[in-house]
């Protein structure tokens, strides 16, 4: 079992800061005290607000730390890339040749960066060994999910995010994960957003399958990842390539 060990998270100050706020609790576990708002002004934000997983792992990269993302996002990632020995940089400037949305370019030059500084990029099958794997390690994991269903709220509209069943959109979040019990069917939140849906502080455990469906989800809004960031190791992978 891994059971939750002890990880603190501050309160995100706006509607649009989980990403940097879960990424500060990541650094503040491992020993790197920074101001929060300070890194909420580093980490680049979308032109809708919020950010993107791989922006928070540039930043971890660039601060010296490891860091590996489990990607489900299909909008910019072919399955075939991961199962054959493609030069991912490679593909993802192909892709940008051929198709032209905006922000699949802007993910996919962020990804481009992210592997150039020595960032592994895997797709694995999300299952409670892979999230176990790390959690048994105290070793946290940053998450971009969906907030709509993970609260099992009202979609949201506008810049203000006002709830509206009809008018609204999906929204996406980050939290971080901390601990999984015993029979790998509940994992512990730490969630920088208060008041939440699902509790009055900041952790609370959620069950596995309601997990699993929110990040797979959070392709609606260009994540649906695992953020995994580690103090740095030896023997980094080949820039550029998918990593095993």
């Amino acid at each position: 079992m891994a059971n939750p060990f002890d990880f603190e998270i501050l309160p995100q100050p706006d509607d649009t800061t989980c990403g940097p706020t879960s990424l500060h609790a990541v650094y503040q576990y491992f020993g790197l005290n920074l101001d929060l708002h300070q890194l909420i002004s580093e980490v680049p934000t979308l032109e809708q607000g919020g950010t993107l997983g791989v922006m928070l792992g540039i930043d971890a990269l660039k601060r010296g730390f490891d860091a590996t993302i489990f990607t489900y996002n299909l909008e910019v990632f072919d399955p075939i890339w991961f199962t054959r020995s493609y030069d991912l940089t490679e593909r993802l400037e192909a892709q940008m040749a051929v198709k032209t949305e905006p922000k699949l370019h802007l993910a996919s030059k962020a990804y481009v960066e992210y592997l150039v500084l020595g960032g592994k990029l895997k797709m694995r099958d999300l299952s409670a060994m892979l999230i176990s794997r790390y959690l048994h390690q105290s070793v946290p994991i940053l998450t971009g999910l969906s907030s709509t269903y993970l609260y099992s709220g009202p979609r949201e509209h506008g810049l203000k995010n006002t709830p509206d069943d009809i008018r609204g959109l999906p929204q996406g979040h980050f939290v971080v994960l901390y601990g999984i019990n015993e029979n790998q069917d509940r994992v512990y939140v730490a969630d920088p957003y208060l008041p939440n849906p699902l509790g009055e502080l900041h952790h609370y455990p959620v069950s596995f399958d309601r997990l699993v469906c929110s990040i797979l989800l959070g392709i609606l809004t260009y994540d649906s990842n695992l953020l995994v960031i580690e103090p740095k190791k030896q023997g980094s992978a080949a820039k550029g390539k998918n990593s095993p």
